[in-house]
């Protein structure tokens, strides 16, 4: 985990950031433990209850559960969850902005198509 202590993001916000991305890419496997408030406050320096706020926005999202006595653990289908949501804003945060670019370049429907054609023959 990295945080920008410049950057205008509330640092609980970047806390619940970095663990929805952890969960998404596999770092936090459902049904496993993830650090704990303390441990992550100690490390990064960062506030108790500044962690604490960042990880109750992914407990009311339903991607982690607090378990009594246990800690913190990735809730099953919190990975699909991520994948649902992000799929959902796929067009709004990337392909309108894409769009508009290409049209202000003058590219055409099928130039654009080009391009992703070339982007996935090339990944």
């Amino acid at each position: 985990m990295h945080f920008d202590f410049s950057s205008a993001e509330p640092i609980y916000q970047q806390v619940a950031d970095q663990i929805e991305e952890a969960i998404f890419a596999g770092a936090f496997v459902e049904g496993t433990q993830i650090p704990s408030t303390t441990e992550i406050s100690r490390e990064f320096k960062i506030n108790p209850a500044t962690v604490l706020k960042g990880m109750n926005i992914l407990v009311e999202q339903q991607l982690i559960e607090k378990r009594r006595g246990l800690g913190m653990f990735v809730m099953s289908g919190a990975q699909n969850k991520i994948i649902a949501k992000r799929k959902a804003s796929f067009y709004e945060d990337y392909v309108k902005s894409l769009i508009i670019e290409s049209k202000k370049l003058g590219l055409s429907r099928s130039d654009l198509q080009g391009l992703i054609e070339k982007g996935y023959r090339h990944e």
